[in-house]
């Protein structure tokens, strides 16, 4: 075949060459009942606890982002009310694998039709749970082997399908649809698997050939010439020269070139997540997520399950500050008998400490758990989602009663910082009114409030950019807010990451920096080639 070249947008910078393989979304033939009511129930509720067993050992063997995002599949798969329509069928005759597939059809459409973008792009993960349960009912098992080292082409790719790929032997992802701010863009990012979304071209077509892929440019080129192999053979090359000279800055502290020194923090979900890595790469870790903790199977995790996951991330900082996010679940996080189900627009319903302030018992047990790991070194604590002053003062009152209750049972605690995300336009806005310790910017939800752009929808996907000038000026005017006042004024999107955006963040006046580990190297590198000189924040 001829050489042919296709594009899309990047999504995951990276350069790839491999084999095709598509994942087919053509629908399977159901199969007719085979026995009895009784029997076509028992194979469903037989065929839903395997798949739910087989997406709780991916969260198992997940971290952060990964097992945070796997909640939504456990919390849908763990639903009666999602099961109830499909036992309907079978009890009015229906085969289990009909009524199944019958009953997500509808709540994928549902799902799809939603006036909330962020809601409707759950439909991957719905369709993976149904094709899953699907696998277990009908021959040929829950979908094709995909080879290490393949460019997998996909109309979107859900979550778990991507963790069961091995990334470490190569591959990429192209998907006709997908968005470069998606859940799975997020992963690829951090693992470093190149990934395009929005690729024109048919994806059955393309079963089998060999790609190149640029996913920095978002070129793709199937069945390539012996010269078009040499020249990406040249940019592979260096890329891996940049990728090592970028190592190169890792333990090195974090300056621009006219000497100002800029703090460099983590992200992070768990202790596991930091395993094998030196805290000497860090100035401390920026945000940790605990939204993991509430994922798993079981309970909600109690005071000391929480104390204990908390105690070993302080441990592992040696030292250095700890800034750890209250639980920020809602919008797209379900936690079964704690979030509000079908809210009709879930990013803008009860979420972070909405949420939290409505559950005021959860909340306290983790603000105990919070307080007592602060003991052992510089825990801060951050409240997501704050709107009004309001809701900075019920936490603070909260944390106080959670000190005076750990006082009263003898428990040793420390008075840790109390300060809010910045993430909400109106305390962008007016940030001035909120008497907290420290402010730390979230760049995704900020970007895409302001921007009014879904940061998972693709169509919309160029929007939500945090180099728009609107979001700058925010972000310049809170850090002008934390200089006059004295209070520390941080980042910890995905934004603090972006070698693209960087600069434009430091000459906003930022001066400390949130980014996922495998970042550490390229924002160091980034920060050194800037010169704040000439900069008027």
């Amino acid at each position: 075949m001829a050489e042919l070249r296709l594009f899309g947008r990047s999504a995951a910078p990276g350069v790839a060459k491999g084999v095709v393989a598509v994942l087919d979304a053509a629908r399977r033939p159901r199969r007719e009942a085979a026995g009895t009511q009784a029997e076509e129930a028992s194979a469903l509720q037989l065929a839903l606890s395997q798949a739910l067993a087989e997406v709780e050992a991916l969260a198992g063997r997940a971290t952060g982002e990964a097992a945070d995002m796997l909640g939504f599949q456990v919390a849908m798969l763990s639903d009666e009310e999602l099961v109830r329509p499909a036992l309907e069928g079978v009890g009015a005759g229906e085969s289990a694998a009909a009524a199944w597939e019958a009953a997500m059809e509808v709540e994928i459409a549902g799902y799809r039709d939603a006036r909330d973008d962020h809601f409707s792009a759950r439909t991957a993960d719905l369709e993976d749970i149904r094709d899953r349960v699907l696998g277990h009912l009908e021959p040929g098992g829950t979908g094709p082997v995909i080879p290490d080292g393949s460019v997998v082409v996909a109309a979107d790719l859900p979550i778990s399908r991507f963790l069961a790929i091995d990334w470490a032997r190569g591959g990429a992802i192209l998907l006709t649809q997908g968005s470069s701010t998606s859940h799975v863009a997020m992963l690829a990012r951090a693992r470093g698997v190149p990934m395009v979304v929005g690729l024109v071209g048919a994806a059955n077509a393309m079963a089998g050939r060999e790609a190149l892929v640029d996913a920095a440019t978002g070129e793709v080129v199937l069945d390539p010439t012996e010269a078009t192999l040499a020249i990406f053979a040249a940019k592979a090359d260096r890329e891996m020269t940049a990728a090592a000279a970028s190592a190169t800055f890792r333990l090195r502290p974090a300056v621009t070139r006219d000497g100002t020194r800029i703090a460099l923090n983590l992200n992070a979900s768990s202790a596991h997540e930091l395993e094998g890595l030196d805290p000497a790469i860090c100035d401390g870790i920026g945000l940790v997520r605990t939204e993991i903790l509430f994922h798993g199977p079981g309970a909600l995790p109690d005071e000391n399950a929480q104390y204990e996951a908390y105690r070993r991330i302080v441990a592992w900082a040696d030292g250095r500050p700890v800034t750890i996010r209250t639980l920020d679940a809602g919008g797209d996080k379900p936690i079964p008998g704690v979030t509000v189900d079908g809210e009709s627009n879930p990013f803008l319903g009860l979420r972070g400490i909405r949420l939290s302030l409505r559950h005021p018992a959860l909340f306290q047990i983790q603000l105990r758990a919070l307080a007592r790991a602060a003991a052992h070194g510089d825990v801060r604590i951050m409240l997501p989602m704050v709107t009004v002053p309001a809701e900075l003062e019920a936490g603070r009152k909260l944390l106080g009663e959670a000190l005076a209750s750990l006082a009263r049972d003898n428990l040793p605690a420390g008075h840790p910082k109390l300060g809010i995300m910045i993430e909400v336009p109106a305390a962008a806005i007016a940030v001035d009114h909120f008497d907290a310790d420290f402010f730390s910017i979230g760049s995704n939800d900020l970007t895409q409030y302001v921007t009014a752009a879904g940061r998972d929808i693709g169509t919309v996907a160029d929007l939500a950019d945090p180099m728009n000038p609107a979001v700058l000026r925010l972000i310049a005017s809170v850090a002008r807010h934390g200089r006059e006042t004295g209070r520390e004024v941080s980042l910890c999107g995905d934004a603090g990451g972006d070698v693209r955006v960087i600069g434009a963040l430091l000459r906003a006046g930022l001066r400390s920096l949130s980014v996922a580990p495998a970042y550490v190297g390229a924002a160091k590198q980034a920060i050194a080639a800037i010169d704040l000189r000439d900069a008027t924040p």
